[in-house]
């Protein structure tokens, strides 16, 4: 497994509890260093095991392989995931724009494909 690089940041409306924000994030990144924006919260983790178990206990592998896929670009992927399910311990992809916006994560990589591979491992029989 090449060096990983996560980084989820999510706006935070003053409508909404920061501390909700905070434990969203730290439910997909459990070690991530906190950093609070006027606006944003953004954490940066050099792991994405508690990712990795969410999407593989939700059985979602190939749905969050396919979107991670389709994020990529160079040695990064992008992709939006939900933030009231995060903060409920789940993850859900989000293909549009939401009311109160959703937790952009992008991982970063030596190996994207080595990553994406760790993060959400196909299902797929035979499929190198």
């Amino acid at each position: 497994m090449s060096m990983l690089k996560i980084t989820a940041a999510a706006s935070c409306f003053p409508t909404e509890d920061r501390e909700k924000v905070h434990r969203a994030i730290l439910n997909i990144l459990p070690d991530a260093q906190l950093e609070d924006g006027e606006r944003s919260v953004t954490g940066r983790s050099g792991s994405g095991d508690a990712l990795r178990e969410m999407i593989h206990d939700q059985h979602i592998r190939d749905t969050a392989r396919s979107v991670m896929l389709r994020g990529v670009q160079g040695s990064a992927t992008r992709f939006m995931l939900n933030k009231q399910a995060a903060l409920m311990g789940k993850a859900s992809f989000l293909d549009g724009p939401v009311a109160l916006g959703g937790i952009e994560v992008t991982v970063e990589a030596d190996d994207i494909q080595d990553a994406i591979d760790h993060l959400a491992e196909s299902t797929v029989e035979g499929l190198e």
